[in-house]
């Protein structure tokens, strides 16, 4: 299960896994802690660009491996669960995601 838009879907999973968990924990607390809201304003934009691209690519590689729904919507609930995207990585890297 090995093509150039799985590695294109893998790797921007792992960067809007990453952006989420900066978003919630680094700008987040210090909005909150720190009185420091326009960190929540970047992070969040560059979250919400890579949460857009994540969509596309997922639609994108559902299309061509011709995932099932079920799959198709894991991934996608993977992308929403803080710490998911690494889970979806981890299961994709090992073939243990469904088809």
């Amino acid at each position: 299960m090995t093509s150039k838009t799985l590695g294109r879907f893998r790797a921007l999973s792992l960067l809007e896994g990453l952006s989420y968990v900066v978003l919630l924990a680094i700008a987040m607390p210090l909005k909150y802690l720190a009185d420091v809201p326009e960190v929540v304003t970047h992070a969040g934009r560059i979250h919400g660009g890579l949460f857009v691209l994540f969509v596309i690519a997922l639609v994108t590689v559902s299309a061509e491996h011709r995932w099932r729904l079920r799959t198709s919507a894991t991934a996608m609930l993977a992308a929403i669960v803080p710490l998911g995207a690494f889970w979806l990585e981890r299961a994709l890297r090992r073939g243990e995601f469904p088809r």
